[in-house]
């Protein structure tokens, strides 16, 4: 994914994290996300897996396993967060709105 692909760069970036209940990358997803939203400024949506529209959401990107990332709406990852990636992309898209 590219900055241009998301066309939000200049506000905080958007996280749409679509999560399950006992679900232990989802809980380590919601630790990086809460460390990088010091470093960052970030709005982390919630979207339960059971809701229609988590359930929507999985369907749609076909994602096979929990969390399903978003980024600004676009498709980043799922299952375990590779968090290096997530931070590179936010820091050159800080970069470019700066």
């Amino acid at each position: 994914m590219t900055d241009d692909e998301t066309g939000a760069v200049g506000g905080p970036a958007v996280l749409t994290i679509v999560e399950a209940q006992a679900c232990h990358f989802c809980a380590d997803a919601n630790r990086a996300l809460a460390e990088l939203g010091l470093e960052f400024p970030m709005v982390v949506e919630r979207v339960d897996a059971r809701s229609r529209e988590g359930r929507a959401l999985l369907q749609e990107l076909r994602a096979p396993m929990t969390p399903l990332v978003l980024l600004d709406g676009w498709y980043f990852s799922s299952g375990r967060l590779p968090r290096r990636k997530l931070q590179r992309l936010l820091r050159n898209r800080t970069r470019t709105a700066a």
